[in-house]
C-alpha cells in the first residue's frame, strides 16, 4: 500500500491508524511512503501497489491530481483512498476518480473501513469500469 503526503505527520497518522494488519481478512500490509508526486508515479509505474492513500492537501502536488493521473496513465491502477479536508472538495474528489474519500482529520475507524473495503475489492479481481459514477461522500461524524 502506498501512503502519500508531503507532511510526515499525516503519513504517520495514516500508518498508526491502519497498523500492520488493518483487518484479519486482508492480512499484513506492507507500506511504501512517498513525500512527493514524482515518487508516487515512479512507484506506481513499477507496479505492485494495490491501494493508495493520497493526501488531497499535499503540496505542491495534491493527491487528487495524482489519483486522476494514475487512472489515466497506469495500465492497472491501484484503488485510491483520498484524504480531503473540506466537504466543498467532494466534486473535485469525484473528478479524481478515487474510489473512497475520507475526511481529515483522520478518524482511524473510518480510514480502516475505507482501506479494508478497497483492499477487499482489489483482492476480488480486476477493476470493472461501471456505467454509473462511484458513490462518494464523507461519512457523518
Amino acid at each position: 500500500m502506498l501512503v502519500y503526503s508531503d507532511d510526515p505527520a499525516v503519513r504517520e497518522r495514516v500508518l498508526t491508524a491502519l497498523g500492520q494488519v488493518p483487518s484479519p481478512e486482508v492480512g499484513r500490509v506492507e507500506y511504501v511512503e512517498c513525500a512527493d508526486g514524482n515518487a508516487v508515479m515512479a512507484t506506481l509505474d513499477a507496479g505492485g501497489i494495490d491501494v493508495c492513500v493520497l493526501d488531497a492537501e499535499a503540496w505542491p502536488t495534491g493527491g487528487m491530481g495524482l489519483a486522476r493521473q494514475s487512472k489515466d496513465e497506469i495500465a492497472d491502477p491501484p484503488r485510491i483512498v483520498l484524504l480531503v479536508a473540506r466537504r466543498d472538495d467532494l466534486w473535485l474528489a469525484r473528478w479524481s476518480r478515487a474510489e473512497s474519500v475520507v475526511s481529515l482529520p483522520i478518524d482511524p475507524f473510518e480510514l480502516t473501513a475505507a482501506v479494508t473495503e478497497q483492499l477487499r475489492a482489489r483482492m476480488a479481481g480486476p477493476q470493472v469500469v461501471a456505467a454509473t459514477k462511484p458513490r462518494f461522500g464523507l461519512r457523518p461524524a
